[in-house]
């Protein structure tokens, strides 16, 4: 294969990591916000919301996410005979899956502040909300990057799941371009977007603890 055709295939799949990036930005930001939630409802004194919590991870760790994207896509259809786009399908199935491993991360950064650190809040006069927004969630941020940074480039590499129901990202491209080229080349390709864009990431993450190690 010559560098004409690999810098074809290369601009080919560009055109789809166009796709799993949106994919990746849109499902961050609609998935941390709700695992927060979550994590908090979860821990709740109200049994009823803890248990729905509860059972709602369970079955969100408990099964396997390509499963997940299916029973997203089809099951209204085949439930109340509705349909809708691939990509909004995806975009549930993605938030929904990562919410609950964000959930986890950030329930165990919550209750690893000491509860002191809640007596000095209302102590200075805030409430709740504001002694968990400016007092409590800085220092889980902190305590949890690691592991954070784990599931943000887990998830820019599980966007490869889309094409399950025909949503043509970069991946799908790869495959269809090895097929017809008969070379395993585009391939090697989209793992090496897959390899600068984990890179980036890891840049940001690095970045971003260095600025909160004042918290140490």
């Amino acid at each position: 294969m010559n560098i004409d055709k690999i810098l074809n295939i290369a601009k080919i799949l560009f055109s789809g990591l166009g796709t799993s990036i949106e994919i990746f930005i849109i499902t961050l930001i609609f998935s941390i916000p709700l695992g927060i939630l979550v994590a908090v409802l979860k821990n709740s004194k109200n049994k009823l919301i803890s248990g729905i919590m509860k059972l709602y991870v369970l079955l969100i760790r408990g099964t396997p996410m390509i499963l997940q994207i299916i029973f997203v896509y089809f099951a209204p259809y085949y439930l109340f005979k509705f349909s809708y786009d691939r990509f909004v399908a995806i975009i549930i199935a993605f938030v929904i899956n990562y919410a609950a491993y964000f959930a986890e991360i950030f329930r165990s950064g919550i209750n690893s502040i000491p509860k002191g650190q809640w007596e000095a809040g209302f102590t200075l006069g805030f409430n709740k909300i504001q002694i968990f927004m400016l007092i409590v969630l800085p220092q889980v941020v902190k305590k949890i990057l690691p592991a954070i940074s784990n599931e943000v480039i887990s998830l820019i590499k599980t966007t490869s799941l889309a094409q399950i129901i025909g949503v043509a990202e970069m991946f799908s491209f790869a495959q269809k371009q090895s097929s017809y080229n008969f070379s395993i080349v585009p391939l090697l390709i989209a793992g090496g977007y897959y390899l600068v864009l984990v890179f980036i990431i890891s840049i940001l993450f690095n970045k971003a603890e260095k600025k909160l190690e004042y918290y140490s």
